[in-house]
Order: structure tokens, then sequence, then C-alpha cells
């Protein structure tokens, strides 16, 4: 068997960003409309008023300074507060195929590769826009690569399930690349009318090339992978196609605050997550480092899945046995907010450069089911 390398990641990114600023500002209009529209039942008791939210609100919760976003104008017109994308005919190339095209052209690019040089596509993403056909045979076909694709979704985690199943088959000889897709359109599943929620996510699509390592140079060695799942009910998502027999036999609930009906959209408990899935993730990174026979002093930088700053900086610092951030444990929520599967991608692709061959890290990724994986890496020769 010869082993999978990560050649190299790409990243696309959508033009229009939304500042904290323009989000709150939006949100606190629908707030002070929709408590005026109900001020007599708020008066009376049966409806609790909304509160406003704050940017400081928001970077305190969570780290988030802004995030980028397929549609702006959707988002912030307090009349939808959903992102406006149209749906295409069938004969045109689906949102999510052309955005995690984009990004793996830039992977095949970085590295010098072609899309006759790769076998395989996973998409891995934590929503996907349809059923079937499968996102990745579509990606397959408009780049032009024979071979196969399928899609996973292991939710937040989805990047590094999606390393390992493609590590995996390229040593077992069923490929000689393949190209792991993270398409993630977040603000289409998010509820723009929560405040505890609103701010949390952005689109983005990344990619990462892995390949036979005797087909080339440089990349990442794969010192090693681990995954994790835990059932919980505290980040979920109930939205799937038999929410249409729900409505054709009106067993759905009505609206929430002119909103779809909260659990078809992303939820959480945030407190019992961060209670839950910092001690897991921390055990499980230091438990792969033991088996490794890895020390903190061998590790020059872990790339987390971005969801919230106070998460990252806890976690790293179990692993660090130090406070750790910056250079050590980098972070894009600042700029990109969560976005799911690709948010360590993300991370590693922005902070990975710099790097000599044999610097050691990991990436990291952690989210709903809960759902953990870890890919630790050695940077190889150019």
């Amino acid at each position: 068997m010869t082993p999978a390398v990560i050649r190299s990641t790409g990243l696309w990114t959508p033009e229009n960003s939304i500042s904290n600023a323009e989000l709150v500002a939006s949100y606190n209009a629908y707030v002070e409309r929709f408590n005026a529209e109900h001020a007599s039942e708020i008066e009376a008791g049966d409806v609790e008023p909304l509160a406003p939210s704050s940017v400081e609100f928001i970077e305190k919760a969570s780290g988030i300074k802004s995030r980028f976003v397929v549609d702006k104008d959707g988002v912030l017109d307090v009349e939808r507060m959903v992102p406006n994308i149209p749906a295409r005919e069938n004969d045109n190339i689906s949102v999510l195929a052309e955005i995690g095209v984009k990004a793996c052209k830039d992977a095949l690019e970085r590295a010098g590769k072609t899309a006759a040089d790769v076998d395989g596509v996973i998409v891995a993403a934590s929503n996907m826009q349809r059923g079937y056909p499968a996102m990745a045979i579509e990606i397959q076909d408009a780049l032009g690569i024979e071979g196969f694709g399928f899609d996973m979704n292991v939710a937040c985690s989805s990047a590094t399930f999606g390393i390992q199943a493609a590590a995996d088959q390229i040593a077992a000889g069923h490929a000689r690349a393949i190209l792991v897709v993270n398409p993630e359109i977040c603000s289409g599943h998010l509820n723009w009318r929560d405040r505890d929620s609103h701010f949390i996510f952005g689109d983005v699509a990344t990619a990462i090339l892995l390949e036979r390592e005797d087909l080339g140079h440089g990349g990442w060695k794969i010192l090693g992978t681990k995954l994790k799942t835990k059932f919980s009910n505290n980040i979920r998502n109930n939205f799937g196609f038999l929410n249409r027999a729900e409505r054709q036999t009106g067993d759905n609930k009505p609206l929430q605050n002119g909103a779809p009906k909260d659990d078809k959209l992303f939820v959480q408990e945030g407190r019992k997550v961060f209670k839950e899935v910092v001690p897991m993730v921390s055990d499980m990174i230091r438990g792969h480092m033991d088996e490794l026979e890895l020390e903190a002093d061998d590790m020059r930088r872990v790339w987390l899945h971005q969801a919230n700053i106070n998460m990252n900086l806890m976690i790293a610092k179990k692993v660090f046995g130090r406070d750790a951030g910056g250079e050590d444990a980098p972070t894009i929520l600042d700029e990109y907010a969560n976005t799911s599967s690709a948010g360590s991608i993300i991370a590693f692709h922005k902070h990975s450069d710099d790097l000599k061959s044999g610097d050691r890290g990991v990436i990291c990724s952690f989210g709903a089911g809960y759902s953990a994986g870890t890919v630790f890496v050695e940077k190889l020769p150019a």
C-alpha cells in the first residue's frame, strides 16, 4: 500500500460580507417592528418581547466580527431575512456544485495538477442541496474527472471524515487522487431572526486534494486519523424530505415569529455544547497524540473547527498545556464566522504555508452528532 498525502487545499470565498454592525441594525429593526406589532399581547403577558442584539454581545459570545454570504441583500432585508438564492433549471450547474468546482480548481492549481490526475470526488458538507444525484457526481462531471463521486454528511466534522475516507481509499489502491470538497451555504439553514444564533454562520467552499505519496512532491504527510461520534440533541436541524409529508398531512406547526419552525433550521443548546464538546475534543486530541507518541512540544500548530473563539482557546490550552492562540491555534472566525465543515480547512489553508519541512500539527473538527475528527500531519519537503 502507498499512503496518501494532502497535496494542497483550495478556497472559494463569496464577494459579499456582512459586518456585525450591519447584521445588528437589521436584526434590531426586526425586533422593534415585532414588539410594536405585538404590543398588546406583550402587555397582556401572552407574548414574550424580543430583546435587541449588539455588536459587543456577538463578539464577546463568539469572536465573530463579520461573515461572507452568497446573498447579502436577502439576509439584511427586514421583510425577508433569508438569503435569496433562486432555483436553477436542472440543466444548469447547481449552486453547491458551482462553488465546489471553484474551490477544487484552486486546489488543483496550487498543486500543479489537473482533473486528469484525479479519480474521485467526495463532497463532505453539513447540508446537501438535494438528495440525489450526488453533488460529488455533479462536481466530478463539471471538472471532467473519470472515476467516481459520492456525498457524505457528518455536520461540522464532514471534512475530517472525508479526509480519512479518501486517504483509506487511496492507500487501498482504489484511486490515485481524490478531491474532498466542502461547499457550505450555511446562511440557508440559519434562523436570522433568532438572537442567540443569527450571527453564527457564513458561506464558503473549500477543497482538499489527497494523492498517492509517490505521485508528486510537497504537501503534508498524514501521520494518523481518528474519528468519533456520540449522539446528542444539543445541535440539531430537522429539515428533510419528510417535511413535505408533514405539510401534506397538516401536521406541521405554524411559523414562529414569522420564521420557519425553529427545529427545521439550525438550533443548539450553546452552553451544553460548550460544556460537553470541549473536554470530548481535548481528550480526543491528547489521546491521539499519545498513540502517535507526540508531545506538546512536537506540535507546531492546531487548526481547529471555527465555531467559537472561547472553545478554541480552551481546547488549544489543553493540547499545548499552556495558554495558546494566535500562531499556535490560528482563527479565521473574525472574518469568516462559523463555516461548518470548511472552518478547520480554511484555517489550514490560510495558516500553513509558513511552516517548515518536519513541522507537525493537527486538523481537528467537531460539531453536531456529536462528531469529531483529528488528522495529524507533517510538512513534507517541497
